[in-house]
């Protein structure tokens, strides 16, 4: 019988909840989330805590935690001021400029900007989309829940646009074997690739 370690997640073990979790929980895709600071500017900053959650609404969630002292982060204040938000999918030739919108700027700093990344305007909502991203859903809030320093943005997905080349225009179907997005793997600083791919047929 193969051994293993029990944790108390909400007792001795609480500080291990996030390595243990993030850790195990995984490949999880990465919401890039653009959103409109106070001043106008573009924020952009990188969530793995994130998924769709439904097709009826068509539903995003994502968790942006706290800053260390415990103050909203800019992409969680921006989205519940303006209730709007774009998630944008990162490609394997993104992975370095995605990774550099995680680094800590000033408030009203605009990542975009900062790292010379193009955007383009979204349809629908006033955040824009970012120009080489092979996906993009533009959200608007639908809630926001806060459960101890977890806050979870609720997002119904209003426009999705997708890159040239990697949908079957027939049957509106993302190809797989041609959209490779990056995931997030264990914390600190684990990524992987999704070139990977295999099927297996759903059972009758």
């Amino acid at each position: 019988m193969l051994r293993r370690m029990e944790f108390d997640l909400l007792g001795a073990h609480a500080d291990r909840a996030y390595a243990l979790l993030a850790g195990l929980v995984m490949p999880r895709p990465i919401a890039w989330v653009t959103t409109l600071n106070e001043n106008g500017g573009v924020n952009a900053a990188p969530f793995s805590f994130f998924n769709v959650f439904g097709s009826n609404p068509p539903l995003v969630i994502f968790a942006p935690g706290n800053r260390e002292d415990g103050a909203p982060k800019d992409s969680a204040r921006n989205a519940k001021r303006t209730g709007e938000f774009v998630v944008n999918l990162v490609s394997e030739e993104l992975k370095e400029v995605m990774n550099g919108t995680a680094a800590t700027l000033p408030a009203e700093s605009s990542e975009t900007e900062h790292l010379g990344l193009e955007t383009t305007p979204s349809s629908v909502v006033a955040p824009p989309r970012i120009a080489a991203a092979p996906a993009a859903l533009e959200c608007r809030v639908h809630s926001i829940q806060e459960i101890g320093s977890n806050r979870l943005v609720l997002g119904i997905v209003h426009r999705v646009h997708v890159q040239d080349g990697i949908l079957d225009l027939e049957k509106l179907r993302v190809r797989q074997e041609l959209y490779h997005p990056v995931g997030r793997m264990g914390s600190p600083n684990w990524y992987c690739h999704s070139a990977d791919l295999f099927e297996m047929e759903r059972p009758q």
